[in-house]
Order: structure tokens, then sequence, then C-alpha cells
């Protein structure tokens, strides 16, 4: 990809494939065809990587390198192939972890290496992790990873600043890498398997309005 360093690479095609293939999942919960099935992979495992682009005026990775439409076509088919019972459909969650684990860390990289400051920088990272998540709900209809309190975004945000962090920090690529990988991870983990969320509004809840 433009602009990202070869190590990155791999995590990058990686991180297209799993949520291709969590978007391949969601349209199996709703029996869609195969070309419905490309479309949800395609979206969600690029989404993210599109909106980072265009914000930070970089060449869409994607157009010029369409390989990666091909892991996103690669995820729907195998998730077509194999089926999607209750076991499958079960690992969506921790298919869209890895994915947002591996993005946010890409996400950071690009922008740092196209100039983005670190702050800024850490927000790509962030917005190349969720977006496609976000477009794979509404397309599927279902409830927005944004609108639940379990934490999602923020474990995508630890990530990419545990990455930004370390880099500042004069770390190299990979371990930097690596360490916010882990990070984005395993806060995401602990959120699907303890509920893990952050603290809500503290005032009065719209019935609170009411009688």
């Amino acid at each position: 990809m433009e602009g990202l360093d070869a190590t990155f690479i791999w995590l990058d095609y990686a991180a297209v494939f799993v949520f291709g293939a969590s978007g391949a999942l969601a349209a199996a919960r709703r029996k869609h065809d195969i070309v419905t099935f490309t479309f949800f992979a395609a979206v969600t495992g690029v989404g993210g990587g599109t909106l980072r682009d265009l914000l930070i005026d970089a060449l869409v990775f994607w157009v010029v390198r369409p390989q990666y439409l091909l892991a996103a076509l690669a995820a729907a088919v195998a998730v077509w192939a194999f089926g999607a019972g209750k076991a499958r459909l079960a690992i969506l969650g921790w298919l869209d972890a890895l994915g947002l684990a591996a993005y946010a860390i890409v996400g950071a990289a690009k922008a740092l290496a196209f100039g983005v400051p670190a702050g800024a920088a850490v927000v790509m990272g962030v917005l190349t992790a969720t977006f496609g998540g976000v477009l794979r709900d509404v397309l599927a209809e279902e409830p927005s990873v944004l609108l639940k309190r379990e934490i999602y975004v923020s474990a995508a945000l630890v990530g990419a600043a545990v990455f930004v962090a370390a880099q500042a920090l004069g770390a190299p690529e990979l371990p930097a890498s690596l360490g916010g990988f882990l990070a984005a991870f395993t806060v995401r983990a602990g959120a699907i398997l303890f509920g893990w969320s952050l603290p809500g509004f503290p005032g009065r809840t719209p019935t609170d309005d009411e009688g």
C-alpha cells in the first residue's frame, strides 16, 4: 500500500480478510445470495481504510491495489463454502475483534507515514478500525456497534494510542505494532467475555421526563 511500510502489508491484508469475513457472516444471518455476500465483505473489509485515505489525501488503497478486493472476495467465498452454522456465527465477534485490532495499527501507521500528527494519527487508526463495522451493521440492519454500551471504539483507541506512543518513543515498528495490536485485542476481548463497558451518562433518561 502506498505510504505504508512492507512490515504492515500482510497485517493489512489480514485485516481486510477478517473484516470481510465478518461482513459475509452478517449477510449469512440474513440468508442473502453470493452477490450480497461479496458486497457485504467488500464494504466491511475496505470501508474504514477508504475513509482514512480520503481524509489524509492519499490514493484509496484498494484502487491502487485491487488485490485487497480479492482478499474480501476470498473471505466471502470461504464463508459461503463452509456455511454459517451457530458455531461460525458465534465467531463473528471474534473476527471483528481481530480486524479491529489489526486495522487500528495499520490505520495509525499509514497516517504517520503521510505526516499526520500523532493525535490525528490515533484518530485515523480508530476510524480505520471501526467504520467498516458500522457500515456492515447498517447494511445488515443490525444495531450499530457504536450504540452498544460494550467497549468497542475504546479498544481501537487504546491500540492506536499504544502504537503511536511507542513509535514516538523510538520503539521499532514490529514491537510497537505487536504492543498496539495486543492492547486493542485484549480490551475488546474483555468486552466480549466479561461485558466491559464505560460508565454511562448519569443524567436522567427519557422516561424520567414522562408522567
